[in-house]
């Protein structure tokens, strides 16, 4: 399939074949998206082992990686995949599995930072999440060692090591040392 092609579908991104790398689809452009660092993983798998080992056990929804795919706009298509991605029991239940992209946004983004990520970039990425509808964004800076907070019409919120995330009303009771991420 030719991926120079302006306004991608979404159905049209689901059906590439794999060729080593992942992609996301902004307002119907194809987004290649480069493999990332072993600090980068390591630092995701830090965050998602706790979250889901916590979310599980208290049945609070499901934890999804990376791979996963969220269809956040129509005409022209966006799906994008965060790092990280959390969706209640409540609409877990109410849409179950789906072999395709997931439709609207998870209730919460995790996205690490990649050296190679522009300041555009985050930026757009934070703003598409929350304005397609997800309650909450944490962007995890592995340079600084800190998590940010990005919630709709609130104040950012910045964390440093020695500070405790909270799951708040999203996930009620999770509970993490920020130092534990980069460990």
């Amino acid at each position: 399939m030719d991926t120079s092609v302006q306004n991608f579908t979404a159905d049209q991104l689901f059906q590439l074949p794999d060729d080593g790398f992942r992609y996301e689809l902004v307002k119907g452009e194809l987004r290649k998206m480069t493999p990332a660092g072993f600090n980068h993983g390591k630092v995701v798998a830090n965050l998602t082992g706790p979250l889901t080992t916590y979310v599980k056990a208290n049945q609070l929804g499901v934890v999804l990686g990376a791979e996963t795919g969220f269809k956040i706009a129509t005409n022209p298509d966006t799906v994008r995949a965060p790092d990280i991605a959390f969706v209640c029991r409540a609409r877990y239940l109410e849409v179950g599995d789906t072999e395709k992209f997931w439709p609207g946004p998870p209730d919460l983004a995790a996205e690490v930072l990649s050296p190679s990520d522009t300041a555009y970039e985050v930026e757009d990425k934070v703003t598409s999440w929350l304005t397609s509808g997800a309650a909450v964004v944490w962007l995890v800076n592995p340079k600084q060692g800190t998590l940010h907070i990005y919630r709709p019409d609130r104040p950012t919120q910045t964390l440093g090591p020695e500070d405790v995330l909270d799951g708040q009303e999203i996930i009620p009771g999770f509970r993490l040392r920020i130092s534990e991420i980069f460990a």
